[in-house]
């Protein structure tokens, strides 16, 4: 029975091979976390609004959630304005 003999690469070399890290500029600070926060309290009114039969409050509000607010956390960047492109 014929094994092969194990290689293992010198770290120097794995790391080379890997890509390198690029930095996107995305940083999440305070204020996404607060406007994510809002939208997910506003999609929970919205659909206990939806549960007790509300058909004009709840789906303003399901609507503001999922495309206002929590895309407006994932977007909006605080401070750093001199960061990136």
């Amino acid at each position: 029975m014929s094994t092969k003999p194990s290689v293992t690469r010198p770290k120097s070399l794995r790391v080379k091979m890997q890509g390198p890290e690029v930095d996107l500029g995305f940083q999440w600070s305070p204020a996404n976390t607060i406007l994510l926060v809002a939208g997910i309290a506003v999609l929970t009114v919205g659909y206990l609004n939806l549960q007790h039969g509300s058909i004009t409050m709840a789906p303003v509000l399901l609507v503001f959630g999922y495309c206002g607010l929590i895309p407006a956390s994932l977007l909006v960047r605080v401070g750093g304005a001199d960061r990136g492109e």
